[in-house]
C-alpha cells in the first residue's frame, strides 16, 4: 500500500512518499488543475492519498481524486500532531513526511472522503453568502444605533446607511429564495428539511445549518455524533481518585452549537414537552446553561428521530417505556 502525504497550501502543496524502491521521494504540486491533473496521472489507482484538512485548499484534489478513482482522506492537523509523539522543526516537506507517517502507521482509521453532489456545493455556497450578508447588515445597524447618540447627525451618512441597509435586505431575501429552490427541487433534501421543521424551535435556518454540516444528515449519521460535533454532549472528566465535573468538548462547532441554543430556547417558550422538560430540571436546582445544553442535545435527538423514522414530529406522541416495547416484540414473536 503506497501512502502519499500531503501538505496543503493555497498556491501549492508538497507531496512525500515512499518509491518501490524503498526511497524516500518530495514532490512539489502547484494547487492548481492542471498541476494536479499531471500529478495524479502518476498516482497508482491502488495508492492512497493522507493530506491536511486546511478546508477549501483541498477541494480540488479531492474532486480529481474521485474523477480518478483514487482514494483521498483528510486529517485534522491537531489530529496528525497529537499522533506522532514530541516532534522537531517544522517545514511544509517535513509536514508531508509526517502526514505520510501518520496515514501509514494508522491507515484503518482513515475515512476517505468523496467531494459533495453539485446541490450540496451549491446549498454550502448560497448558505455561506447569506451568512455573511447578514454579518454586514448588524455591523451597519449596530453602528447606526451608535450615531444616534452623536449631537449633530449626518443627513448623507444616514441616507447612505438606509440604502445600503435595504439593499441587503432585497439580496437575503433573494438568496433565501435561492437556498429554498435548491431544497424543494431536491427529493431527500426537501423530505428531510420539512421533517426537521416540523419540531417547534427548529426553523429553517437551524435545518440548513444542519444539513449542511452533517451532510444531510449522512456524513453525521447519529445524533450522538452530532451532539459530540455541535458541543452539546458533556465528556468524562476523571484521572486516577479526581473525578471532576462533566464538560462539552472545546473541539465544537460554535456557530451551530449558538443556532441550537437559540432553537431550544424557542422550544422551551413554545413547545410544551420542552417546557416541562426545562421546569423539572430548573425544580431539581439544575442551572439554566446546563438545562439549555440537555434541551439542545433533546432536540438533536428528536431531529434524527424524525429524519430516520420519516415520521413528522408531533406533540401528542408518548414514548414508551424500552421494557414495553421489548414485551410487546416478544408477544408478537410468539404469535408468528
Amino acid at each position: 500500500m503506497q501512502v502519499y502525504g500531503i501538505d496543503l497550501s493555497m498556491e501549492k502543496f508538497d507531496v512525500n512518499y515512499i518509491d518501490q524502491d524503498g526511497n524516500e521521494r518530495k514532490q512539489e504540486v502547484k494547487n492548481r488543475l492542471n498541476g494536479i491533473s499531471k500529478f495524479l496521472a502518476t498516482v497508482s489507482s491502488d495508492a492512497v492519498l493522507c493530506a491536511e484538512n486546511t478546508g477549501t485548499y483541498g477541494d480540488m484534489l479531492v474532486f480529481l481524486s474521485n474523477q480518478k478513482g483514487i482514494n483521498i482522506s483528510l486529517v485534522s492537523g491537531y489530529t496528525i500532531k497529537h499522533s506522532l509523539g514530541m516532534i522537531k522543526g517544522k517545514s511544509d516537506p517535513i509536514d508531508a513526511g509526517r502526514i505520510r507517517e501518520y496515514g501509514e502507521r494508522f491507515y484503518d482509521k482513515l475515512i476517505f472522503k468523496e467531494y459533495d453532489r453539485e446541490e450540496m456545493v451549491e446549498l454550502r455556497s448560497l448558505y455561506s453568502l447569506r451568512s455573511q450578508l447578514v454579518k454586514s447588515r448588524k455591523i451597519l445597524r449596530t453602528g447606526e444605533h451608535s450615531r444616534l447618540n452623536v449631537p449633530m447627525q449626518s443627513i448623507s451618512v444616514k441616507e447612505h446607511v438606509t440604502n445600503a441597509l435595504a439593499h441587503l435586505d432585497a439580496e437575503i431575501k433573494e438568496v433565501e429564495k435561492e437556498i429554498e429552490g435548491i431544497i424543494t427541487s431536491d427529493r431527500e433534501l426537501n423530505e428531510n428539511y420539512a421533517l426537521s421543521v416540523s419540531i417547534k424551535g427548529i426553523g429553517p435556518v437551524i435545518t440548513t445549518e444542519l444539513i449542511i454540516k452533517t451532510g444531510n444528515f449522512k456524513t453525521i449519521d447519529t445524533a450522538r455524533k452530532a451532539a459530540s460535533y455541535a458541543g452539546v454532549c458533556p465528556f468524562p472528566n476523571e484521572s486516577g481518585k479526581m473525578v471532576g465535573k462533566r464538560k462539552p468538548s472545546s473541539f465544537a462547532d460554535r456557530k451551530l452549537k449558538a443556532l441550537l441554543y437559540m432553537g431550544a430556547k424557542t422550544a422551551v417558550k413554545h413547545n410544551p414537552e420542552y417546557s416541562l422538560y426545562y421546569q423539572k430540571k430548573k425544580l431539581e436546582g439544575k442551572p439554566h446553561y446546563l438545562i439549555m445544553n440537555n434541551v439542545s442535545n433533546k432536540i438533536l435527538r428528536t431531529i434524527y428521530s424524525v429524519v430516520k423514522n420519516k415520521t413528522p414530529y408531533s406533540q401528542d406522541y408518548l414514548c414508551l417505556d424500552p421494557r414495553e416495547l421489548e414485551k410487546n416484540n416478544s408477544s408478537a414473536k410468539k404469535v408468528a
